[in-house]
């Protein structure tokens, strides 16, 4: 990748670009380009107004002192829990509660209406609950028969 800019962290532990011109850009943030469907793929470094100062077209060609800084702001920045299986929902209409085991652990979430479930690509689906969260379900085909019965009452 181009070697005329720096990435590096200030004393205050905020993301600090450093361009090919010498120009500091205090605080940026890294921002994926599809999170979700590909996310090694196309990495922006934000400004604090929200203008792209860098562009890595993969994820790959970014060197590993740079990436791992990156990585840790994409860790601190991206929650998005994915749904492992869905034990249990309350009833077959909205509003209702889901039990649902993730990644993280088991929750309970609402989900308050059935087009708060979107097919982003293929089988992959996400699911907001009613308090704006997240959740995402890789592959809905992979899940269990339990998991796979009640999402499909939903959709």
């Amino acid at each position: 990748m181009n070697k005329s800019h720096q990435l590096e962290r200030d004393s205050l532990g905020r993301l600090v670009f450093i361009d090919a011109k010498g120009e500091r850009h205090l605080g940026v943030y890294p921002v994926r380009a599809f999170p979700i469907t590909a996310p090694r793929t196309g990495v922006g470094i934000m400004n604090q107004s929200g203008k792209e100062v860098c562009w890595y077209p993969d994820v790959a060609l970014i060197p590993q002192a740079e990436l791992t800084l990156i990585e840790e702001e994409l860790a601190a920045r991206e929650f998005m829990p994915v749904i492992e299986r869905i034990t249990k929902v309350s009833t077959f209409a909205t509003p209702s509660i889901w039990d649902i085991e993730t990644d993280r652990g088991p929750t309970r979430i609402r989900l308050k209406g059935e087009e708060h479930i979107r097919r982003i690509a293929g089988n992959t689906l996400l699911i907001a609950d009613a308090n704006g969260l997240q959740f995402l379900i890789k592959d809905s085909t992979q899940l269990d028969k339990v998991s796979k019965k009640l999402l499909d009452r939903f959709r």
